[in-house]
């Protein structure tokens, strides 16, 4: 329902629309109703409405302290030198490898304190981006 004020040669209108069905219009001009016909066919808006899901508590999470927490190849290259073997603790922030990407050599970091384990590359190897690099237990 939208709701106008019109001033016409001097006179003042309230006007509510009621219901648009094709093109025809309920429409109320001073609490008087009326039935109005339109020249064209008033389209209805298919834009959908989002909703997001409620947002999780922290006591609802899950707990992470035992996960694996995966490292993969931000760009694609070819792996320098791998600084880290499995079995190595490493705090947030370690170098773990060093790639070579766009003529550049990059650092992979890591991101949680952890055991390195499951590492898939070795020196030499060329990689894709998101490629798995190591695992962080």
């Amino acid at each position: 329902m939208k709701k106008f004020k019109f001033n016409i040669h001097g006179n003042n209108y309230n006007v509510e629309i009621n219901d648009v069905e094709r093109n025809t219009a309920n429409v109320e001009v001073n609490g008087t109703c009326y039935i109005v016909e339109l020249e064209h066919e008033v389209k209805k808006i298919k834009t959908p409405t989002l909703t997001r899901s409620a947002v999780k508590s922290q006591k609802d999470m899950p707990k992470m302290a035992s996960a694996t927490f995966k490292i993969n190849c931000p760009l694609p290259g070819t792996i320098v030198s791998v600084l880290v073997s499995e079995g190595a603790e490493v705090d947030v922030g370690d170098a773990l490898v060093i790639y070579e990407a766009m003529k550049m050599e990059n650092k992979v970091l890591a991101e949680k304190k952890g055991i390195v384990r499951n590492i898939q590359v070795k020196a030499g190897d060329s990689i894709l981006q998101e490629q798995l690099l190591l695992e962080i237990y």
